[in-house]
């Protein structure tokens, strides 16, 4: 969540809760027959916001059959405004419903990100499986007076899985402490202890608190992290128990997400911690910080409660506030990142998170038609749905391996690998559109050391203005934002630099029927 410009802190509140539009009303720039499907650099795979701007993702939580997706959204421009809850659906994660907006701004404030549970023995008294959000309030009032207790947590719930909700009348639940960064509260059921838990961030470190009724919170613990160098403001921080390679060690993964310049390529990004939880205290013997994603354009991701076979679902924000507000989009502005399964792994000494498409994600893939490809397949090629497709393949190293993917109109994208120095690299800097931003430009270049390595398997998902590159099933990450002039057409795997590939596959994403279903 992003700390408020004064640019919006102007008049609060006039958007708020008793005047608030009906649920269904959205602010639209979109021409009465343009087909959203068909914007100039809109993803076909990946959650946007129908209009406007969006980001962080919120209330992650499947009940009834539905995956879903709250967001942070602002539905009356396309850059960053008074924040409200958004609200989409979902069946398996990849074709989504819009919603209508689910949380508006009211006297307390604007309503920042938190997250949602099911209430399944009604201990908060709200009725039993009611969905209960917690989330940030934030009052710019108090902040433009310099009053720095200007963010409080509050609690909503609905009776109807997320249409409409009703606000907790002795909000907030959770005041704040005397702290200027106070927010961005994950909730989940502790079974061990038979309590409601939730970590939140105060400025530079992670609050734990507890709670028998989602009402009345009490603070249990903190977690701090010796730095090396000033990372930023903490942000939506995340708790959740892993199996180690799928057996029976099992170790607590701590998820925090920075802003400034702190992230490995510059600009925000999402950091992890593996350690042991008691139910009261975390702790870690890491060192060191590990990222979740070392591409620009993976922030503020959190994962799902609830989910129907236990596993840890994660969605990111697919931008960076470097230069989220001004990203060359026209109705809408932000992505959210494929959703992915997180799952741990031992290397020697150490735990690493890996990223991992969600299973679901191989029944939007089909079999191209030959006929569309040209060239001499699979190390030069031309296909035109390239921008829209799923390739992958294991390559062998001798010195270098590169990819290039680009189009007639001289626009390039650069994936590749150095034995020499371990560093697995994206390159932007010739695909399309620039500048728009300068921090944009200044972190085309994009590195991410992995190693020295013989092999690796290497898995690229394009989808308009996005790739998203797994290395060894997400044992390294790369997500970046690309705004090319065209579609990208053409692979080239550049033999001359020392590298073969083998178990090529490349295959089309399907287009999503009626992906973008009006709220009812």
């Amino acid at each position: 969540m992003k700390k408020i410009e004064l640019v919006f802190i102007v008049i609060v509140l006039v958007l708020g809760c008793k005047n608030a539009p009906k649920a269904n009303t959205y602010s639209s720039t979109v021409k009465k027959n343009k087909t959203i499907s068909t914007e100039k650099y809109r993803p076909q795979h990946h959650f946007t916001p129908k209009t406007n701007w969006m980001n962080d993702p919120n209330g992650l939580v499947y009940y009834n059959g539905n995956y879903h997706l709250f967001y942070q959204y602002y539905p009356d421009s396309t850059v960053w405004g008074p924040m409200h809850w958004g609200h989409a659906k979902s069946k398996d994660l990849l074709q989504w419903e819009h919603r209508s907006i689910a949380l508006y701004p009211d006297s307390l404030g604007y309503i920042f990100s938190g997250s949602a549970v099911i209430d399944k023995q009604n201990s908060a008294g709200f009725g039993k499986n009611t969905m209960v959000a917690v989330y940030t309030y934030h009052d710019p009032v108090a902040e433009k007076a310099g009053n720095d207790q200007y963010q409080s947590q509050g609690i909503a719930y609905s009776l109807d899985e997320g249409e409409t909700w009703v606000k907790y009348q002795n909000n907030p639940v959770v005041k704040n402490p005397g702290i200027k960064d106070f927010r961005d509260p994950k909730v989940f059921w502790n079974k061990e202890k038979a309590v409601w838990q939730m970590v939140l961030v105060a400025k530079d470190h992670v609050q734990i608190y507890e709670s028998k009724n989602l009402k009345v919170w009490n603070k249990i613990s903190e977690f701090r992290f010796e730095e090396n160098r000033e990372l930023g403001v903490w942000e939506c921080p995340d708790l959740f128990k892993l199996k180690v390679n799928n057996e029976d060690e099992e170790k607590w993964v701590l998820i925090v997400s920075h802003g400034g310049e702190s992230a490995p390529n510059g600009g925000s990004g999402t950091r992890y911690f593996v350690g042991d939880y008691d139910g009261t205290t975390f702790t870690t013997d890491q060192k060191e910080s590990h990222w979740l994603d070392y591409g620009t354009d993976n922030y503020a991701g959190v994962t799902y409660n609830d989910t129907p076979t236990n596993k840890r679902i994660f969605i990111g924000w697919m931008s960076n506030w470097n230069y989220a507000t001004v990203t060359p989009t026209k109705s809408w502005r932000s992505a959210m990142t494929l959703p992915r399964e997180l799952q741990l792994m031992k290397s020697g000494d150490n735990y690493l998170v890996k990223s991992k498409l969600i299973d679901g994600f191989e029944n939007m893939l089909s079999t191209p038609n030959q006929e569309h490809i040209t060239g001499t397949y699979p190390h030069q090629f031309k296909y035109e749905y390239l921008q829209s497709s799923s390739i992958s393949f294991d390559a062998t190293i001798e010195r270098e391996m590169q990819v290039n993917l680009f189009n007639e109109k001289g626009d390039e994208l650069m994936i590749g690998y150095r034995k020499d120095d371990g560093m697995f690299y994206l390159d932007r800097g010739r695909a399309g559109v620039l500048d728009f931003s300068e921090k944009y430009k200044e972190s085309s270049y994009q590195t991410m050391e992995i190693g020295h390595r013989n092999s690796m398997n290497i898995h690229v998902v394009l989808d308009a203005s996005s790739i998203e590159v797994f290395i060894n099933e997400g044992e390294y990450v790369m997500t970046a934002q690309i705004f090319t002039n065209e579609p990208l057409t053409s692979f080239l795997f550049d033999q001359k630099k020392g590298g073969a590939i083998k178990n090529f596959s490349l295959k089309h994403i399907k287009r999503k029927e009626d992906a973008y279903k009006k709220a009812k």
